[in-house]
């Protein structure tokens, strides 16, 4: 059996049951309560020593890191295939992942964490304190405009993120549409690709997740 280490109000662990839940699989959930800094406490890290989740355990194994994570997983169950079948579609996915991360996931990250009064000293994820930078903050603002601007662009032509199939890469741009309610920020009027794309993202089972 699966083991997920999870925190049901943080979205990066969300990727992580979306995609099991695509795959259609059953797992064991373990709650990681980041609100009380259960993450960082002794037990936790004797899990993932970064005080991070998601993490998978199986077979005695732990796994960290979403894309390990979905690596891992569809190697051991490959259909649905998730990251794609033929080597130009698991590159798609790849490159849509990634620009979903970088340029929309971590954009909100960097403006939530340098500017929320809760995550003081919190700017960077892990059991190291980072003080907030507060031009960080209207940078990854910044950043979140350029890439809701490039989701319209893709959507206007492509049904899903890396193509005409849904993926892994779906399942982030899914977690950064909705992340970014976090700090106010979401696509308007003239971006109706987008609009249109997260409504038929939010028929899908996994959505609810």
């Amino acid at each position: 059996m699966l083991k997920l280490y999870d925190c049901s109000t943080a979205p990066s662990p969300r990727r992580a049951r979306m995609f099991l839940a695509e795959k259609g699989l059953e797992w064991e959930t373990v709650e990681i309560d980041l609100r009380t800094g259960e993450h960082l406490g002794e037990a936790y890290r004797k899990v993932h020593p970064g005080g991070m989740v998601p993490a998978l355990e199986h077979d005695g194994h732990v796994i960290t890191e979403n894309l390990a994570i979905a690596a891992y997983v569809e190697a051991l169950h490959p259909e649905p295939a998730l990251l794609g079948s033929t080597a130009l579609e698991k590159a798609r996915v790849a490159e849509w992942n990634a620009r979903c991360e970088m340029g929309g996931l971590m954009a909100i990250a960097e403006a939530l964490r340098n500017s929320s009064p809760h995550m003081k000293d919190r700017a960077l994820p892990g059991p190291r304190p980072v003080p907030q930078i507060p031009e960080l903050a209207e940078r990854g603002r910044m950043r979140l405009a350029w890439w809701f601007k490039a989701m319209e662009r893709r959507l206007a032509d492509n049904d899903y993120m890396a193509g005409d199939f849904y993926s892994l890469a779906d399942i982030t741009a899914t977690v950064t549409f909705d992340f970014s309610k976090w700090i106010k920020e979401q696509p308007g009027d003239d971006h109706p690709h987008c609009q249109a794309y997260m409504a038929r993202m939010r028929e899908r089972t996994s959505y609810s997740l």
